[in-house]
């Protein structure tokens, strides 16, 4: 079964303070697994100790079972992976970069145009004569991602894999990566908790090291009901209309004369009925929720952390 593991997971470089700090986690099978935390917080250390890249200071990380200190080989034989911004040799075309590749998996010059043509379809990289100097950044990342697809291996680690898209590119590589985790395992490191929340299925939150919470996000959304609403009127709103708002219970902020925001409890009773008010004062386009339940989740993990909650 396809699994990525870490236990005790310990990185540290001389008298200052680790890294990476005891973190443990176990994954298995398929889905996309959200590793979620701000720049420095060790996403990509964690990425470096699973793939060989790093040595652990304790503990051990483990890919489909196998340690990559131990047999590399075996152990990332499986595993597609884009750590940090990977920069191939300037000099090289497309098909070189990825023909690279295709030879490292092991693959005959006939899987290898089968692989590209694969790629050219999900990730519309740039024509296979183009030299690597010569493109865009996110020519580049699209290259490097396809890369990582090469002989479809079933576990993917990318770090931050939409870094550099223009939002085309990333709606192309959010659709791609969530078709893919139906039958692949994928640890996606990053800090966007949008790109998260549109791909994964379970969250990972990592702070100054530290791995602070594991759920479903699902679960999150279910336990953090987002006490903010943003609500957008087609024409302007008269704000003397806002009282039966407030009576209701809610603290209304007008933005704009066709902009407000709702501050409540939370509960989806009270949503429902500042909903049916806001239909009740004009034309509604927009009614939703001023902050992601995955903000609010890691806003509550770091303070229940740091002891402030």
């Amino acid at each position: 079964m396809r699994s990525i593991a870490v236990e005790g997971l310990t990185k540290s470089y001389g008298a200052a303070a680790p890294v990476l700090d005891d973190v443990s986690f176990d994954l298995r099978g398929s889905g996309a697994f959200g590793y979620l935390g701000p720049n420095g917080a060790g996403k990509t250390t964690t990425l470096k100790l699973l793939v060989g890249l790093l040595r652990p200071t304790r503990g051990r990380a483990l890919i489909n079972g196998c340690d990559p200190m131990q047999d590399r080989k075996r152990a990332l034989w499986n595993v597609g992976a884009v750590i940090e911004t990977p920069e191939p040799y300037p000099t090289w075309t497309v098909f070189d970069a990825l023909n690279a590749v295709g030879e490292l998996r092991g693959l005959d010059s006939e899987g290898i145009d089968a692989e590209i043509d694969r790629c050219i379809t999900a990730l519309r990289i740039p024509p296979l004569h183009r030299t690597m100097g010569s493109l865009s950044k996110g020519q580049r990342q699209r290259v490097v991602l396809a890369g990582a697809l090469i002989g479809d291996p079933t576990v993917l680690l990318l770090d931050e894999p939409t870094s550099g898209l223009d939002p085309e590119e990333r709606v192309l590589v959010r659709g791609l990566l969530r078709e893919l985790k139906r039958d692949h395992l994928i640890l996606l490191s990053s800090h966007q908790m949008v790109e998260v929340a549109d791909i994964c299925d379970e969250l990972l939150i990592l702070h100054d090291g530290r791995l602070l919470l594991q759920e479903k996000i699902a679960a999150v959304d279910a336990r953090i009901r987002s006490r903010q609403i943003d609500v957008d009127f087609a024409d302007p709103v008269d704000p003397a209309a806002l009282t039966h708002l407030r009576e209701l219970g809610a603290d209304v902020a007008p933005l704009t004369d066709r902009r407000m925001r709702l501050t409540f409890d939370g509960s989806p009773e009270l949503r429902a009925r500042l909903l049916a008010e806001c239909q009740r004062l004009g034309t509604v386009v927009r009614f939703t929720s001023a902050t992601l339940a995955l903000e609010e989740a890691y806003l509550e993990a770091v303070a229940r952390a740091s002891g402030t909650e």
